[in-house]
């Protein structure tokens, strides 16, 4: 671990914390994500065969999982290079990827990528949700899937000498299978092992965050290198924030961008708009927890690149951090967020 210790491993490499500069925490730069397809609303089938196009736009932004081609993100690589130089241009540093086993993580792309436009790429060890679990991966031993984690991270990932520099987004249900809980045992085991960041993927409960760190606590992990994703979604009642925030996880906004009347998944759920989610972030600021803070968008379909209309992964350096600016939340405290925390978070122990 001497080699690791202190430092941020990247696809190309380890590097120094002081390198990443501006860094999107929960970011995918090439995946499939064809397992989630949801059958689209009565009377609007044509839609998901239809070719991506300007008169489809807003469709595709309110049911951007009802169509098949928009989940297949794999194909858009160059598209995607181009945004990953806009980003650097825009002042971006360094882009976590968080896609793992299940939805088709390719760390030789994310190589590439890195290469060829100069910024930092950490690739994620592990698994996604149980619904894309192998059946040698549901047959697996915690022991072993420790094994494989620790490997991807010391040795490589899927068969290659390309490491990873996080354990995540680890995917999980609600309730949890039994598959996903042998996971969380393994991942907490494997960043014991390594001191190393972790990132999950919460169900869509509001209990789900609290029950994850729990198990996590119970197997060894370490909370204060954990980043819980997707809080946007997931716990929408402040005091149910707060009491989560005392448990001491980062906590991740990293859906900006995504603004849907109905969120497919669960319809219990409004999906807060930008601005609902900066009032979020500067409440936590205001109570105390700006340095456990987290943002990035989750760019996982077509529709979100620029390319295609969307937001793509420059929307927070460009339109989010001069709202926030207007909102109350200091250039220090957005530093933090954006530079600072994602450093401590991913720096090995």
């Amino acid at each position: 671990m001497s080699k690791l210790s202190g430092k941020v491993q990247t696809v190309l490499g380890v590097i120094e914390p002081s390198q990443l500069g501006r860094t999107l925490t929960h970011e995918h730069l090439s995946l499939v994500f064809d397992f989630c397809y949801s059958q689209p609303p009565p009377g609007q089938e044509k839609f998901s065969e239809m070719p991506i196009a300007i008169n489809n736009l807003y469709w595709l932004k309110q049911n951007p999982y009802s169509h098949k081609v928009n989940l297949v993100l794999n194909d858009e690589t160059e598209s995607v290079k181009e945004e990953m130089l806009h980003f650097k241009k825009m002042g971006g540093g360094t882009i976590v990827d968080n896609t793992t086993t299940g939805i088709h993580r390719d760390v030789q792309t994310l190589k590439r990528l890195s290469q060829e436009t100069g910024v930092h790429v950490i690739a994620g060890a592990g698994y996604y949700v149980g619904a894309t679990h192998s059946a040698e991966t549901l047959n697996m031993t915690v022991e072993k899937m420790t094994d494989v984690l620790v490997s991807e991270i010391l040795h490589g990932a899927d068969g290659t000498d390309i490491k990873c520099g996080v354990i995540g987004e680890i995917g999980c249900s609600w309730p949890l299978t039994e598959s996903e809980r042998k996971v969380l045992q393994a991942t907490a085991q494997a960043q014991a092992q390594l001191g190393c960041p972790v990132i999950i993927h919460p169900g869509r409960n509001c209990d789900a965050p609290s029950q994850i760190i729990r198990l996590l606590q119970e197997a060894g992990g370490d909370v204060s290198k954990t980043v819980m994703s997707h809080i946007d979604r997931t716990i929408l009642d402040r005091e149910v924030l707060l009491e989560f925030a005392e448990l001491g996880s980062y906590l991740e906004y990293d859906l900006f961008g995504t603004e849907m009347l109905n969120y497919v998944f669960n319809t219990d759920i409004d999906m807060p708009c930008d601005s609902e989610r900066i009032r979020w972030v500067r409440q936590l600021v205001e109570e105390g927890y700006g340095e456990k803070v987290l943002i990035a968008h989750d760019v996982h379909t077509k529709n979100r690149l620029m390319k295609y209309g969307g937001h793509g992964y420059s929307h927070i350096l460009t339109n989010i951090v001069p709202k926030m600016l207007t909102r109350g939340i200091t250039q220090s405290m957005i530093d933090t967020i954006l530079v600072e925390n994602p450093k401590r978070w991913l720096t090995f122990k």
